[in-house]
């Protein structure tokens, strides 16, 4: 609105001095030359949405995170696959023989050994496949509350950036007041002068110019905690102008709509319910210690001068080991009984995550309703103000009104400004808080223009790597 009511006066200054240009040619580049700066410095929402997707540190260690749970994937195939170890040794030793008769016999030894085992899993009690389903949900869990951060901190830009728009359309407001009643305060000294009014009258003058002053300089203080906030958010610094945000678009049409879509797609739900699954994963995984285990080994050692001073011993083996655990003094069954109690409480963390978003969903309608109500409202309120301030002008200037009354009425219109300025503020916000209840408030729902993240990039990377430390999937 602001920003409006300044092309409209840039616009009527231009037009005061079309005079001095010949003909229509003129007034366009007037127009075009007052316009034009002011849209080349300016940003939208999107932009600051887009600078956040990319810099927030937030949002980015989340991503880094990400990665990392990740890895619990290919940690857990790891298990199908075969240890590969080899072992080398190298000594030196003096041995004497001492005989009964004849001469002693010393040896002089450098005993050296290499050994080469490999240890294939067989069996391992199904503790592979549950570790493996376990870390799947873990990742698809990570995803979704990497959507929840996602939303938190788009939230969070978009609140900074209304909150600056929202505080310079206040402090413009004031500016504008405090200018209007230092020209009344001009205007009563004049009359005082003159003797059509008291002094009473010229104390009320100035002491609502005193309030003015004092409501523009704790605008300009809210402003720059505003435009702080902005930066830390977003970035960026906060640019010369920002344009006016428009509410977003596929939003529910009912407050049960709502409702519904936030108990299914509520970034918080989803990752709950993953949470459970690998929980579940998770008894299967301890109670396959348990249940036998099947190993083959296969190793392969050669030994130098271990028995004599000349001479080598080779070895070759293949065993197919059967491990039965029979008693694991009772650590095994309480962490397995902690695994179900895990998996138990798993469950009503799902309830508490729906019943969050569907009370998320539910305020942020009832806000958005009621914010939209007010917009109406006061948009009513300064309407009749407008009227009001300007009867209440006309009879003051016959002298049937105060200078109070008038003071009274520019009060009732500004406030109603300043009202009106904050319900906008508030509807927006509403809309955007409701959009994130439902799951809808990501990178990718608002179309940005930006490279989107894929969470499943560096997942593929690495899933199926047997070796190598580069992260270059990331």
């Amino acid at each position: 609105m602001v920003m409006e009511n300044n092309v409209i006066f840039r616009l009527s200054k231009c037009l005061r001095f079309c005079a001095s240009f010949p003909g229509v040619v003129g007034i366009v580049f007037l127009i075009a030359k007052l316009v034009a700066p002011s849209s080349a410095n300016s940003q939208s929402i999107n932009d600051a949405l887009i600078s956040t997707y990319i810099n927030n540190p937030t949002l980015l260690a989340a991503r880094v995170g990400l990665t990392a749970t990740d890895e619990g994937v290919p940690q857990a195939l790891s298990s199908w696959r075969p240890s590969v170890t080899m072992s080398m040794d190298y000594g030196h030793s003096r041995i004497t023989n001492t005989r009964n008769s004849g001469s002693d016999i010393d040896q002089v030894r450098q005993p050296k050994s290499v050994a080469l085992n490999i240890s294939q899993p067989i069996y391992r009690g199904g503790r592979t496949l549950a570790a493996t389903s376990k870390a799947e949900n873990q990742v698809a869990a990570a995803r979704a509350r990497l959507i929840g951060t996602e939303q938190t901190v788009l939230l969070k830009a978009i609140t900074a950036f209304q909150n600056v728009f929202r505080d310079k359309a206040v402090l413009s407001l004031n500016k504008n007041n405090e200018r209007v009643l230092k020209r009344q305060l001009e205007a009563t000294r004049d009359r005082f002068q003159v003797g059509e009014i008291s002094r009473t009258d010229v104390h009320q003058a100035e002491a609502r110019l005193a309030k003015a002053v004092a409501d523009r300089i704790q605008s300009e203080g809210a402003l720059e905690i505003s435009r702080a906030n902005y930066v830390n958010v977003v970035g960026a610094p906060v640019p010369g102008n920002l344009q006016e945000a428009k509410l977003p678009e596929g939003l529910p049409k009912t407050r049960d709509e709502a409702i519904k879509a936030a108990a299914t797609k509520n970034p918080a739900v989803i990752g709950a319910e993953y949470d459970k699954r690998a929980a579940k994963d998770n008894i299967n995984s301890v109670r396959g210690e348990l249940r036998p285990t099947v190993t083959l080994d296969a190793a392969l050692s050669r030994k130098n001068e271990s028995a004599a001073e000349s001479g080598w011993t080779e070895t070759k083996s293949v065993t197919l080991k059967l491990s039965v655990p029979i008693y694991q003094n009772g650590s095994v069954y309480s962490r397995l009984r902690a695994a179900k109690q895990s998996a138990a409480k798993s469950t009503q963390t799902i309830d508490e995550g729906r019943r969050n978003a569907v009370e998320a969903a539910s305020k942020s309608w009832d806000s958005l309703v009621t914010a939209r109500a007010r917009v109406n409202a006061f948009r009513t309120q300064i309407d009749a103000n407008v009227v009001a301030l300007e009867g209440v002008q006309r009879e003051a200037a016959v002298g049937s009104r105060t200078v109070l009354d008038v003071l009274d009425a520019e009060q009732e219109l500004l406030d109603s400004r300043v009202s009106y300025v904050r319900a906008q503020s508030d509807e927006l916000l509403t809309s955007y808080e409701l959009l994130s209840s439902v799951g809808g408030l990501t990178a990718r729902e608002l179309s940005l223009d930006v490279e989107l993240y894929d969470p499943r990039r560096y997942y593929n990377s690495v899933r199926d790597k047997v070796i190598g430390t580069s992260l270059d999937g990331r």
